[in-house]
């Protein structure tokens, strides 16, 4: 018999409590042990519960829901999905969940006439079965750094030598912070990013890692020619690729149907930049659900390029990585804290 999951749900309001309860045990195989109104209940109640998961509203009362994960990690490590709003400044505070541990997020609209009910069931049951299987608990401790840090010497052209791509899902804003950290201003290279994300989080996304970074990170724009030292995001909803034009390349967005259920499509990027000519490309497929990426990251290598996956171990969902490694798209399997020191030796050598 398969082993049931355990979930606790913690919410401020009555109504989301209940309604939560009713969409997860139409699940035979989830369990709600037990419900919290606030952030002390929920910390009591994780404690004498032992969850396999908890789902957390990020705005409540007394303790609010960062200040409850900041001391869950401290405490007692569980898997966590946060509860968040549309708004701008419900992308900022569940982008800093993330980085403080949290591994996944719902929406919850603000209003029931608003709910997508079946949409919201299948996401919410789909996450808290997968996520509990994830490997990656407790492994978002401070920026890895090596005491030696590579640096480029000289002036760096503005035309990159070479061209990085990175696709990711779940997981993903916190391993692209501690990926992109190390990376120095003048690297010669241009760093372009799907990550399956919504829209409304795309300009939050990109500022917390720009504040965090060497590198200039931002939204990528259509037409805009790529530069060393930056990073381009593809914006929410549109396909992002890059092409060339009298020897310097730009970015082009288009809004074509999704692929494999997303808009933007980590292998819709990967096929343009392995169509690129010349052999200084880097493909890298990190931590997401599904399959997205991997004909791409193949394309990236069948055309010269240097590939790298994320390992099983370090990745909070390992669904993208696994499926490019099982056709060979990937040259190299690496833990998250030694990908950039991979991408920064191979430039150099």
């Amino acid at each position: 018999m398969e082993k049931k999951i355990n979930v606790l749900i913690v919410d401020d309001s009555s109504f989301m409590r209940i309604f939560l309860r009713n969409v997860l045990e139409s699940n035979k195989n989830i369990v709600v042990i037990g419900t919290a109104k606030n952030g002390i209940e929920a910390i009591e109640k994780i404690k004498k519960l032992q969850p396999d998961i908890v789902t957390l509203d990020v705005e409540m009362p007394e303790m609010d829901g960062l200040a409850v994960l900041k001391q869950i990690m401290n405490e007692n490590p569980v898997p966590i999905i946060m509860l968040s709003t549309y708004t701008r400044e419900g992308a900022d505070i569940t982008l800093k969940a993330l980085e403080l541990g949290a591994l996944d997020f719902i929406f919850k609209p603000s209003r029931v006439i608003d709910m997508d009910i079946d949409a919201l069931k299948e996401d919410l049951i789909s996450k808290i079965i997968t996520l509990t299987k994830s490997k990656a608990l407790g492994l978002h401790s401070p920026i890895y750094r090596r005491k030696s840090k590579i640096s480029f010497n000289g002036e760096v052209s503005k035309n990159p030598k070479y061209i990085i791509g990175i696709g990711t899902s779940t997981g993903g804003p916190s391993a692209l912070k501690q990926l992109l950290t190390p990376f120095p201003k003048n690297i010669p290279a241009s760093i372009l990013i799907v990550q399956h994300i919504p829209a409304s989080f795309t300009d939050s996304l990109a500022q917390r890692l720009n504040s965090s970074c060497e590198i200039e990170v931002k939204v990528g724009e259509r037409g805009e020619m790529i530069k060393s030292g930056y990073a381009y995001i593809a914006p929410g909803d549109y396909h992002m690729t890059i092409y060339k034009q009298g020897g310097k390349c730009k970015i082009n967005l288009n809004t074509d149907e999704p692929l494999y259920g997303h808009r933007p499509s980590v292998d819709i990027l990967f096929h343009s930049i392995g169509n690129l000519s010349g052999k200084e490309k880097i493909g890298v497929i990190m931590t997401g659900m599904g399959r997205d990426g991997s004909t791409g990251l193949k394309n990236i290598s069948d055309n010269g390029g240097y590939t790298i996956a994320q390992n099983e171990e370090t990745c909070v969902v390992f669904g993208m990585p696994k499926a490019a490694i099982e056709i060979g798209a990937a040259n190299k399997i690496l833990p998250l804290q030694e990908i950039n020191y991979e991408i920064l030796n191979y430039i150099q050598s």
